[in-house]
C-alpha cells in the first residue's frame, strides 16, 4: 500500500520529488518498526498507541528535535488518513495524536545595510559566467522571495513577455506571479547574453539557472553559492537561500507592505505563517525606541 500511496502523491497531489522522498522514508521507517518481530503484518492491526510508542522511541533513541518528529508524524498521519479514505483501515488512528510543542524561533534575516552591500556586489558587471549567474541567483532569491526549489525550477519561459513578472511553481504545484524589479531584470539580461554568447545554453534545455555544462543547477550548488556570497559580503550567522527569502519578507514588512500582499508574494497558504515576520519588526521597533525615546536615553 505504501507504493500505491507514493504513486498517489506523485500523480494526483503532484508533490515534489524531495517531498515524496521524505514521505516514503518517514512512513517506511514507521512500518518497518511496526513489522519488527511480526510474521504476518497487517496495516489494520496498527493502533494509535503504536504511533505514540513510535514517537517515544524516536525521541529517545534518535535524539531528534520536536519539529522533525512532527514532520514524521505528519507523514504517518497523512498515510493513514488516505488508507481510511480508501477503506483499507476502518478508522483514522492518528486522529488523537497531537503535535509536539516546539520553541518558536524567529526567522533569520540579513540587515538592510548589510544587504545593500550584497546587492551592490551583484550589480558589478562581469563577462564571467559563474559571476553573473551567482549574482542572478542572489537577486532572484532576495528580490522575489523564492524558495530554493522554486529558483531551481525556473524555466526560460517562466517570465512574462516583457520580463516584468515571473510565474513561480510553489509547494503543492500552486502557481503564483511575482513582479521582477528593474535591478533583477537588468541582471537577468546580462546573464542571458552570457549563456548564449558563450554557448552554455543548449536549445534542448529550458532551464534558466545552469551549471557550466549547460544543465539545470543542483540544490547543493545553489546552497554553496549563497553561503559563499553572503560570507564575502560580511554576513555572519545563518546563511542559506531561505535566509534571503526571510530577508525579502522582513524588509517588505519594515518598509510598510501589507501582510496580505507579503503572504501572496511568498505563496503562503495561511496568513498565520506570514505573521511570524511581525516579530522581527517588533524587535526593530524596540531597537528604535531604545535609541530614540527621551526616557530611554536618560536611563
Amino acid at each position: 500500500m505504501l507504493t500505491k500511496y507514493i504513486q498517489y502523491l506523485e500523480a494526483e497531489r503532484r508533490y515534489s520529488s524531495l517531498t515524496v522522498h521524505n514521505y516514503k522514508r518517514d512512513i517506511g521507517a514507521f512500518l518497518s518498526w511496526c513489522e519488527c518481530g511480526t510474521s504476518e503484518f497487517d496495516l489494520r492491526g496498527v493502533e494509535t498507541d503504536n504511533v505514540r510508542e513510535w514517537i517515544v522511541f524516536r525521541m529517545e533513541s534518535g535524539g531528534i528535535a520536536p519539529s522533525s518528529m512532527n514532520r514524521e508524524v505528519s507523514s504517518i498521519r497523512s498515510f493513514f488518513k488516505w488508507l481510511h479514505r480508501c477503506g483499507v483501515v476502518d478508522r483514522d488512528i492518528c486522529r488523537g495524536i497531537s503535535s509536539l510543542k516546539t520553541p518558536r524561533r524567529l526567522p533569520s534575516f540579513v540587515a538592510e545595510s548589510r544587504m545593500e552591500t550584497v546587492v551592490e556586489r551583484c550589480r558589478e558587471v562581469s563577462d564571467d559566467f559563474e559571476t553573473e549567474r551567482n549574482s542572478l541567483i542572489m537577486l532572484l532569491l532576495y528580490g522575489c522571495g523564492l524558495r530554493l526549489s522554486e529558483l531551481i525550477s525556473i524555466d526560460l519561459g517562466s517570465f512574462s513577455s516583457d520580463y516584468t513578472s515571473l510565474r513561480v511553481l510553489g509547494k503543492g504545484n500552486k502557481e503564483r506571479i511575482v513582479p521582477i524589479v528593474v535591478g533583477v531584470k537588468t541582471q537577468l539580461f546580462c546573464y542571458l547574453e552570457i549563456i548564449r554568447s558563450q554557448n552554455i545554453w543548449k536549445i534542448s534545455n529550458k532551464a534558466l539557472i545552469l551549471n557550466r555544462s549547460g544543465e539545470r543547477i543542483s540544490r547543493s550548488t545553489v546552497y554553496r553559492i549563497v553561503t559563499s556570497e553572503l560570507r564575502r559580503s560580511g554576513v555572519e550567522g545563518k546563511s542559506s537561500p531561505h535566509v534571503l527569502r526571510h530577508t525579502f519578507a522582513t524588509h517588505l514588512l519594515n518598509g510598510g507592505a501589507d501582510m496580505r500582499d507579503i503572504q501572496e508574494l511568498l505563496g503562503h497558504a495561511s496568513l498565520q505563517t506570514t505573521q511570524i515576520y511581525t516579530h522581527n519588526s517588533i524587535s526593530k521597533l524596540r531597537e528604535i525606541y531604545s535609541k530614540a525615546h527621551p526616557r530611554e536615553r536618560d536611563e
